[in-house]
């Protein structure tokens, strides 16, 4: 069943969004029933195409991660793919291919039936992953069998009402380490961000390019993990340049922090994540891009190999 926000519900600060989009958002309500199908799902699926990284290395929390890799002069390649596209078992091993890819910290997406920072190519993702009965029980059973054995940490991107519903202490004991939640607005981030330090989850908060001067530093004070920057107004989705203010925009905040900055949305090809990178930015999210190779694909192991291949592609181009 669905269930739609109602922003009359929250405080009036509490309806003025981050990005310029409006607040309520219809999100599938988790049912506890599905959680046992998904987690045989996972115990059956066949191994994953790539092999996982040694047992030995365990994932450390997003900041460690990032400062390890700024201490090295390395930028942090962030892949997105949306659970349950097409079905919770290929999400588990996409999550080890990744990892074996490279990938130094993974954004998980939580399905939504109304994903509107998203463009179309991670809007079908969504609708593919809740007809085929992803809900966010079966996403966090799948990370909790999962997670233990990745070496790199996990963000869950999620729209607010999901989280509201389940609570922290279960997205955490699920092996989640950060999280972002793009429909939360900055004036009302303070007691989820309170919440999250209780939990040890780190909440990554997003700046554009439309946010005024002040309000950026502080979203760069209050941002754990990294800070994430989104490269246009408007919704994900690839493009064929890179908005050529980010330069500025990483520069501007680097004035302001030394916390990690990572550029999302509209990336797409090896020679963005170069311009990006000799830019100054700490990170490059992947996302519309990764999700495609799966979405595309005549079946679910096809996908797996596509995003194999272009992983490994986007992890080669970052210096």
């Amino acid at each position: 069943m669905a269930f739609a926000l109602n922003a009359s519900c929250y405080p009036s600060s509490f309806q003025s969004s981050l990005l310029p989009r409006r607040m309520a958002a219809a999100v599938m309500i988790p049912r506890r029933r599905n959680v046992l199908p998904v987690i045989r799902a996972v115990a059956v699926a066949p191994p994953a195409p790539a092999p996982a990284k040694p047992a030995a290395v365990r994932s450390r929390p997003v900041s460690v991660t990032m400062a390890k890799l700024m201490a090295k002069g390395k930028t942090a390649l962030i892949p997105y793919i949306t659970a349950g596209d097409p079905d919770l078992a290929t999400t588990a091993e996409a999550l080890h291919l990744l990892d074996a890819c490279g990938a130094d910290v993974i954004e998980l997406g939580v399905p939504c039936s109304d994903p509107y920072v998203d463009g179309p190519i991670i809007q079908a993702s969504s609708a593919r992953a809740l007809a085929g009965g992803a809900t966010m029980d079966g996403v966090l059973a799948m990370l909790k069998e999962v997670t233990p054995e990745l070496s790199c940490p996990v963000v869950l991107f999620s729209y607010y009402r999901p989280i509201l519903c389940r609570g922290l202490a279960e997205i955490k004991e699920a092996g989640v380490h950060g999280l972002i939640v793009p429909d939360l607005p900055y004036v009302a981030a303070h007691a989820l961000w309170s919440e999250a330090k209780k939990n040890n989850l780190e909440l990554v908060l997003l700046t554009t390019p439309a946010i005024p001067e002040e309000r950026m530093k502080g979203i760069t004070k209050a941002s754990e993990g990294f800070i994430y920057l989104v490269s246009v107004n408007g919704v994900t989705g690839p493009r064929e340049n890179v908005n050529l203010r980010v330069e500025s925009l990483i520069q501007e905040i680097k004035k302001v922090t030394d916390k990690p900055v990572a550029v999302g949305f509209g990336i797409s090809k090896p020679e963005h994540v170069k311009q990006i990178a000799g830019w100054g930015a700490d990170g490059v999210i992947i996302g519309s891009a990764m999700v495609r190779q799966l979405g595309e694909a005549a079946s679910p192991r096809e996908g797996l190999k596509r995003l194999e291949a272009y992983a490994r592609s986007m992890k080669n181009a970052l210096p």
